[in-house]
């Protein structure tokens, strides 16, 4: 079995509600996810952090933040799909890497699609007024491309309704 045929069996089986199944299938992969998230090779690291992902690993959100720095894009954009995924649940994901969506968002990273992803996993955090203004600013950003100002000022206008709700 590859990484990618455990990270789908891992999916599988988070969906399912098998937690014994999928801790032991953790176990076995530990070492060479760890492995394929430090290789030279940018779409072994892109691998290991999606499965990270698909794991539902929250014990392993530390190499996330390194997947989210990551020189390829490849990488960044499957560590925010994992970011996006473990987030859904538990908005700490999110906002312990809050400062690290903010900047990729602050045109310091120069692909749209990443960036894209990054909008994408903010909607999972909580509504803080400064990720409200980042996104809003993002949305009326002329120099953005299309889809990336559309999902930015959808996401501020859920995080707006959020912050609602709590009140």
């Amino acid at each position: 079995m590859t990484l990618a045929e455990a990270a789908a069996r891992a999916d599988e089986l988070a969906q399912n509600g098998a937690a014994q199944e999928l801790a032991a299938l953790r176990g076995e992969w530990d070492d060479e996810l760890e492995a394929a998230a430090r290789s030279a090779d940018f779409r072994e690291r892109a691998l290991a952090f999606r499965a990270i992902g698909l794991f539902r690993w929250r014990a392993k959100e530390e190499l996330l933040r390194r997947g989210l720095d990551d020189g390829s894009p490849a990488a960044r954009g499957s560590a925010l799909l994992s970011v996006e995924l473990l987030s859904r649940e538990h908005p700490s994901t999110v906002n312990s890497v809050r400062p690290l969506l903010h900047k990729m968002l602050s045109d310091e990273d120069e692909n749209a699609a990443v960036r894209r992803l990054a909008v994408l996993a903010l909607k999972n955090g909580s509504a803080q007024r400064d990720t409200i203004g980042l996104l809003e600013g993002v949305a009326v950003d002329d120099a953005a491309d299309a889809d990336l100002r559309r999902a930015a000022g959808s996401v501020a206008q859920g995080l707006k309704r959020k912050a609602q709700e709590k009140r």
